[in-house]
């Protein structure tokens, strides 16, 4: 009997996500079973299938029958078959997840912690303790600075992504 090896907990997060993920994709296959396929999302499907053919997963004489079946596919319930056995295809995948507001108000909650330190540091700074200043205030601005950084993070990624 083979000996199974605990999961740990970032693989168990990594499978409910993708469970989560393949939960929402065939609840779209079933919303869409009954809707008419569009000469765009033939399209897709057709680009798919030639994928899966380029990477060995289909032969010639499979490819030549599975697009024949799309081909006469009226309803995206239609493409079940056409499928089967293939991963399903990128018309039901939900679209990638915007980044929240969240990382934002970490932002704020981190901009906020520092703010006695600062303060602490300016008042030592008056008092002529450059020093105990230093201690105080250059950490608290580095914290905040680092927190900026890491709530701006996805903006820059899409920015940069995007070419722009």
């Amino acid at each position: 009997m083979a000996e199974r090896r605990p999961v740990k907990p970032g693989e168990l997060m990594g499978l409910a996500a993708a469970a989560g993920q393949e939960a929402r994709a065939a609840a779209a296959r079933r919303r869409m079973a009954q809707i008419r396929l569009t000469d765009e999302e033939r399209r897709v499907a057709t680009d798919e299938l030639a994928e899966q053919f380029a990477i060995g997963r289909l032969d010639e004489g499979e490819l030549h029958r599975r697009v024949d079946l799309l081909n006469d596919a009226v309803t995206h319930g239609d493409l079940q078959p056409i499928f089967a056995g293939l991963p399903a295809p990128s018309l039901y995948t939900p679209p990638a997840r915007k980044p929240g507001k969240w990382r934002w108000a970490g932002f704020a909650a981190a901009a906020w912690l520092a703010v006695p330190f600062v303060l602490t540091g300016l008042v030592f700074m008056v008092f002529g303790r450059e020093i105990a200043a230093a201690i105080f205030g250059l950490p608290a601005l580095a914290w905040t600075f680092y927190a900026y950084r890491w709530a701006s993070r996805p903006a820059r990624e899409e920015r940069r992504r995007s070419g722009s």
